[in-house]
Formats: C-alpha cells, sequence, structure tokens
C-alpha cells in the first residue's frame, strides 16, 4: 500500500510539473509574445514575397589586383598566363586552404606536449556544518593556481596525425591542380580570341570579294548579259556577309571580354594581346600514347591528390575504430591560497596522478562513428578509381583529337588552297561574259567555308594540345609550333 501511495504522488508531482511548465510557458507569450527578440520580422513575410532589407547592404568590394604588365606592347600568352596565375581568385582560395590544413597539422600535433593552464580565483563562503548546521565566519580567500595534463598514451593519436598530414598533402597537390585549371582556361580564352580575330578577317575579305562580284554582276546588267535576279541574289550575297562580318566582330569583343575576366584585368578595360601574324608550323605528337597515359597516372595532380584524400580518409576511420581503447594521462596542480583574515597564513597545495580512461558506454556513438569513417574512407577509394578512369579517358581523347586536327590542318590547307584557284577563275570567267552567278556565288562560298574551316582546324589543334597537357598534368609531352617544346 504503501508503495502505490509514493507511486500515485509520483504521478500527480509530474502532473503538476507539466502542468507548471505548460502555465510558465503560456505566462511567457502573454508577456513577451512568440518571438520575444523579433527576429521572425527579418525574413519574408511569405514564401512567394521576395526579401527586402531595412539596412543599407554592405558594398561588394573590388579584388585588389596585381600591378599590370607595363608598357603598351600587346601582351604574349606567356605573359597572360603570369598575370592571371596571379590575380585569379581561385589561386588564393586553394592556397589558404592549404594553410588551413598545415594548420590543422599543428593541431594535431599539438597532443604531443602537455597543456597546462594557470588560474586566479577569489571565493568568498560562509561554510555550514553539515551535523549540527551551525555556521561558521565568512571566509574569504583568494590566490594562484597552474594545472598540468599530458596523455601518455592514445591509440588514435598516430592516425589522426597520419590522415591531417594526407589531407595537407592533398590541399597542396589541390593548389597545383587550380594553377593549372587557370593555365589551361587562359590558353582556351587567348586561342578563341586569335580563332574569332582571323574568322573577323576572313569575312572581311568575303565580304571584299562579294562585293567584287556585285559590280560584276551589275556590269554585265548594264549590257543586258544578266537578269535583275541576278543583281538581288548577288544583293542578298553581300549582304549575308555583311551580317556574318557584324556577328563575329560582335564575337571577338565577347571572347576579348572573357579573356580579360580570365585574366583578372576589369572587363571594361581595353586588352593588347599579341595574335598571330602568319599560320603557325604545326607538328605531330612526339610522345606515344602509352607514356602520356602513365605520366598522366604519376603527375596529373588531382589524381595523386585523391590518393592522399583516401588515405587520409582510411587513417581516420583507423582512429575512429580505436576510440574504444583506453587512454592514459598524467595530470598534476600547484596552488596556493591566502586568507583576508590575519590569523591565517597562506596554504599550499600540491595535486598528482595519473589517470585510465576505460570508454564503457555512450549509446553505441562510438560503434557508428567507427562505420561512418569506415563508409567514408571507402567512399574516398570509389572517388579515386572514378578519377584514375576518367583520367585515362581524358588523355585517350585529348590525344586523338590532336591527332585528327594535325591531320584535319593539312586537308584543310589544300581545300583553301583549290577553292581560292576556284573562286579566281570562275570571278575571271564571269567577268568576261562566261559562265552564270549560280557558278560564281557557289565558288565563293567554298573559298569562304574552306577558310572558315581552316582557322577551326588550328583552332581545334591547339585547344587539344592544351588539352592533352591539362589531361596530363602538363609537361614536355609533345615538339608544338615553332618547333618549341611544351
Amino acid at each position: 500500500m504503501q508503495r502505490q501511495g509514493w507511486g500515485r504522488r509520483g504521478v500527480i508531482a509530474l502532473g503538476l510539473l507539466a502542468y507548471a511548465s505548460t502555465a510558465s510557458s503560456q505566462v511567457l507569450d502573454h508577456f513577451f509574445g512568440p518571438d520575444p527578440f523579433e527576429v521572425m520580422r527579418r525574413v519574408s513575410p511569405a514564401p512567394q514575397t521576395p526579401w527586402e532589407s531595412s539596412k543599407p547592404l554592405p558594398p561588394v568590394n573590388a579584388p585588389v589586383l596585381a600591378p599590370q604588365p607595363l608598357g603598351t606592347a600587346a601582351l604574349t600568352l606567356a605573359e597572360l598566363t603570369e598575370y592571371a596565375l596571379r590575380n585569379n581568385p581561385r589561386a588564393r582560395q586553394a592556397w589558404f586552404a592549404a594553410r588551413a590544413a598545415a594548420a590543422a597539422v599543428g593541431v594535431e600535433r599539438a597532443d604531443d606536449f602537455p597543456e597546462v593552464n594557470a588560474l586566479l580565483a577569489a571565493s568568498r563562503t560562509k561554510p555550514v556544518s553539515a551535523t549540527t548546521g551551525a555556521s561558521s565566519p565568512w571566509l574569504n580567500r583568494y590566490g594562484p593556481s597552474v594545472s598540468l595534463s599530458y596523455i601518455l598514451f592514445d591509440a588514435a593519436r598516430d592516425d589522426q596525425e597520419q590522415a591531417a598530414e594526407f589531407r595537407l598533402l592533398a590541399a597542396n597537390l589541390g593548389q597545383n591542380r587550380v594553377l593549372q585549371d587557370i593555365v589551361f582556361q587562359v590558353e582556351q580564352a587567348y586561342y578563341r580570341l586569335v580563332g574569332i580575330e582571323l574568322l573577323v578577317r576572313v569575312n572581311e575579305l568575303t565580304l571584299k570579294n562579294l562585293r567584287t562580284s556585285f559590280d560584276a554582276v551589275n556590269r554585265r546588267r548594264e549590257s543586258g548579259l544578266a537578269t535583275v535576279a541576278d543583281v538581288y541574289r548577288a544583293e542578298t550575297q553581300v549582304a549575308q556577309a555583311e551580317l556574318n562580318l557584324t556577328r563575329s566582330r560582335g564575337e571577338l569583343e565577347k571572347a576579348r571580354g572573357q579573356l580579360a575576366a580570365v585574366v583578372g584585368i576589369p572587363i571594361n578595360q581595353s586588352l593588347a594581346v599579341q595574335t598571330l601574324t602568319e599560320r603557325p608550323e604545326i607538328q605531330a605528337v612526339t610522345t606515344a600514347l602509352d607514356d602520356l597515359l602513365n605520366r598522366a597516372r604519376t603527375r596529373r595532380p588531382d589524381l595523386i591528390a585523391a590518393e592522399a584524400q583516401a588515405r587520409a580518409a582510411r587513417s581516420t576511420a583507423q582512429a575512429a575504430s580505436k576510440a574504444g581503447m583506453p587512454t592514459v594521462e598524467i595530470a598534476g596542480a600547484a596552488g596556493r591560497s591566502f586568507f583576508t583574515d590575519d590569523n591565517k597564513a597562506p596554504a599550499n597545495n600540491f595535486a598528482i596522478g595519473v589517470n585510465i580512461r576505460f570508454p564503457l558506454f555512450n549509446g553505441f556513438r562510438t560503434r557508428y562513428t567507427a562505420q561512418i569513417a569506415e563508409a567514408q574512407a571507402e567512399q574516398a577509394v570509389a572517388s579515386r578509381d572514378a578519377l584514375y578512369r576518367q583520367t585515362e579517358l581524358d588523355v585517350w581523347q585529348a590525344y586523338y583529337d590532336v591527332q585528327t586536327a594535325t591531320t584535319a590542318i593539312g586537308t584543310t590547307e589544300s581545300q583553301v588552297k583549290s577553292a581560292e584557284q576556284t573562286a579566281q577563275a570562275t570571278l575571271a570567267r564571269y567577268q568576261a561574259g562566261f559562265g552564270s552567278l549560280l557558278d560564281l556565288i557557289t565558288a565563293q562560298q567554298d573559298e569562304a567555308n574552306a577558310r572558315v574551316q581552316r582557322i577551326q582546324s588550328y583552332l581545334d589543334w591547339f585547344t587539344a594540345l592544351g588539352r592533352l597537357q591539362f589531361s596530363t598534368g602538363y609537361g614536355d609531352v609533345m615538339v608544338a609550333a615553332g618547333g618549341e617544346k611544351r
């Protein structure tokens, strides 16, 4: 009966506590409302309503740029690349990430040294006897103390340090890959600008030739050898050529802006670039495909960084699996207490001991943490394997892109030469009163298309060359234009 009474009392007590908690919450809501700090006013009132700031928004600071190359001479690709490496924000991001990873190694190594803390405390207490309930006079004390603790044994320490070392290696390699990516972006933007500039020249030449043909049609029309339909057809071709020239000039300005953005120059600032004045000499790849594949496997920074990340994850998993093992720690403290009472002398206190911690049970947290770390380690290995296969594919495709572009350049050179001769002969025949306007227009279109294809073949070759270098991690993989090693 007594137990049942205490059970009822417990249920009543719990009910009273729950009622008191609800009542106190209602009282607080009555005086302060459901949003005491009015933080909900700082968001949009409804999902479909855009947020508006009641305060001025912080201004966005412009990037701080490195000094630009001096002089007014046109910049070479090497100068543009060097300037981009000094200004691209991604380079700073990767560098600071590497510094953070280096600092993380220092954090892990901090356990190699003891932890020492100093404390200066002051207290005023009125002791009460636990037996008689009598109170003693106020006791005022103050004084310094020093505590020391040092971990003698931790099974997971070496694994944690090793994981930090591998993460630092991955961060450093990641920075190298970012720099290579910046170089590749500059190359792509530069050669695109060069290609579009050559396309503008081709469109200007095409427009000039079509205007010459238009004049010839008008003269034949005056002589009664051509119809008005021939005049309109020639005029249509001239208008189409003018449109193509206008579009190519617009693309040229867009390409200048893209190169300026990649290099790090304000996009509205003029940028003088040294472009190609003559057709470059193209030579074939001199390195075997198998050598390029091996070089990519051993030198590509992001692939080696993925290996380092996998090893870091494996070390982390090993450290997590050892979290249930005991740790040994030595601890000590020393202090001196001073009393405000004149009749009490200062007192010294010392303590030293060894602590052995045995993790017994924490709600299976250690077990699941180890399982998470193990799964993340396997995931890192899978990511490395995926990048390994992608690296091989990148090299394979870029290699054959270079081979195809090299062959295409020779083909387009012959095509341009043949198309130029055909167009000149057809124009001469038409001006002499022989041949049809359709033959002339067809010959001139073939000439223009051949010139465009030649430009595209050179652009494809340079782009494929840069992609091959980027996919292998850069290096002397071939002999490029002008006999220079790239």
